[in-house]
């Protein structure tokens, strides 16, 4: 038996997500799960960090890589303190970190995450497996998304086409073929929340939209969600990521100004992009010529029931349902996945990467080691 913690913060910005996982022969548990949300101030600084044009100095990041390395050590401080769980019960902390600047298709690629490891390290005196899209880029690969091999290890079912969804920030799908041999695939498909809650915020200064009750009060517009889908990122073939340095509010209004809807209604523009979202990942779910008879879903867009009954009648032939009917909770999946990364990194155990022209195994992540 042994402890991990994942630590985990998408492209919703909203906090940090901690799982303790708990390992043992074949079998993982997930003892607790919880979210440490940014300070409002910090969010904004990641927010503004993000925004299309940004330039930050060094100065800049290299606070941003402390802070929110801080901010990670206290959300893995939190769960060892709501389990009364000793940090040294914990074998390692696997840390996505938070994503700056995804850029997969420049020349050269990379992608930056802040969320320095040795700070984490320090302040829990835990080691701590971090940067783990470095290696993956370096050798030709987009660098996310990483969990499908996760997916992989939790949900395939032999006999069975199943496909995940995660809708973050940006939505990314995980292919689980039937047959045990067939190789995994897993790409971003494109805007999840991301959009959503930028436009809800913009116009009624709300963090989200809860339930999809303000999208549900309007009206798809067929031209404007037409064009959406004729964006460059979502007619690509797979693999393909993406990041809120794409989608984001200069990308809708470029695109509302192009089809003459910016007198458009605020809440049909909502209602739009709420199945922008939905046809963007049955589109993707199609390119890969997968027939999914089960699709489970996490992240933070299970939570929308509307979101989930759009999904369920994009995708008539798949039963559409939230990871809590495989025993983990949609919001702790990615971190439990991290924490899943450390323990195969620590182990060195190549894992299944999907990032690439072809799946391919590969040893991620770097090690902090804490100061003894």
């Amino acid at each position: 038996m042994s402890l991990y913690i994942g630590l985990m913060s998408g492209t919703s910005m909203d906090g940090v997500d901690a799982a303790l996982v708990e390992f043992s022969d074949q079998k993982i548990s997930v003892i607790r799960s919880s979210t440490t949300p940014y300070p409002d101030r910090l969010r904004a600084q990641l927010r503004e960090a993000i925004a299309p044009g940004a330039r930050l100095s060094l100065h800049e990041i290299g606070t941003f890589d402390v802070s929110i390395g801080r901010a990670f050590a206290k959300a893995a401080e939190a769960i060892l303190e709501q389990t009364e769980t000793q940090a040294t019960q914990v074998v390692a902390i696997g840390s996505h970190g938070q994503t700056l600047r995804h850029s997969a298709e420049s020349d050269p690629p990379y992608s930056i995450q802040v969320g320095d490891p040795a700070t984490i390290a320090y302040r829990t005196s835990i080691t701590t497996v971090a940067d783990f899209r470095s290696i993956d880029i370096a050798s030709g690969g987009q660098g996310a998304p990483l969990v499908p091999a996760f997916h992989d290890a939790w949900f395939r079912v032999a006999g069975k086409d199943i496909v995940i969804v995660n809708i973050g920030g940006i939505a990314n799908i995980t292919v689980l073929p039937a047959k045990p041999s067939d190789s995994i695939a897993g790409f971003d498909t494109g805007p999840g929340n991301c959009l959503l809650d930028d436009w809800i915020s913009h116009i009624r200064q709300l963090s989200c939209d809860q339930d999809g009750l303000w999208a549900a009060s309007g009206n798809v517009c067929a031209g404007l969600l037409g064009r959406l889908m004729e964006d460059k990122h979502i007619l690509r073939t797979p693999p393909k990521s993406t990041g809120r340095e794409y989608f984001n509010l200069t990308f809708l209004g470029g695109i509302l100004k192009q089809t003459g809807n910016l007198n458009l209604k605020p809440e049909d523009v909502q209602a739009t992009l709420l199945e922008y979202t939905v046809t963007s990942i049955a589109h993707g779910i199609r390119q890969t010529g997968i027939s999914a008879k089960k699709v489970y879903v996490c992240g933070g867009g299970a939570q929308n029931g509307v979101l989930m009954n759009r999904l369920r009648a994009s995708l008539p032939g798949s039963s559409v349902a939230s990871t809590a009917e495989r025993n983990i909770e949609p919001s702790a999946v990615e971190a439990v996945a991290f924490a899943w990364l450390a323990r195969q990194r620590l182990n060195l155990t190549p894992v299944p990467v999907t990032t690439g022209r072809h799946t391919l195994s590969r040893i991620l992540g770097t090690v902090s080691v804490p100061t003894i």
